[in-house]
């Protein structure tokens, strides 16, 4: 399973990168992609959309399933990546290119207390 260590994860199996200027790119990791299999569809949420930590925003949906997204931390929706959107295979591609949305976080606290690397390691181990 690939897990990058410079990201922050959700147990729900988002992950995070915050950038240089506060805003944070957020997608879905390997682990989701390999438990949806073939992505088909994307829906983004709307730019300027305000979202609780734990919010559905997002769907993916595959040959097998649809899987809501949910929002790492509390923020402002600011990009939407309409790439995924139009190819939607890009998700099984490479997870951690193909990022969703970016949102810029109401707290820096929020991001803080995400999952580590070894922590999500340990989270997608269970399931």
């Amino acid at each position: 399973m690939n897990i990058p260590q410079d990201l922050k994860y959700t147990a729900s199996h988002e992950w995070l990168r915050l950038g240089d200027d506060g805003v944070a790119t957020v997608g879905i990791t390997d682990h989701a992609q390999e438990q949806l299999g073939d992505v088909v569809f994307v829906e983004l949420p709307e730019i300027g959309r305000k979202l609780k930590a734990g919010e559905e925003c997002a769907v993916v949906e595959s040959v097998k399933a649809a899987s809501d997204i949910y929002a790492p931390v509390a923020g402002e929706i600011v990009e939407v990546n309409q790439s995924v959107v139009d190819a939607p295979e890009s998700v099984n591609a490479d997870a951690y290119a193909a990022w969703l949305y970016r949102i810029r976080p109401d707290s820096a606290a929020d991001v803080a207390s995400l999952l580590d690397a070894a922590g999500y390691q340990s989270e997608a181990n269970k399931a």
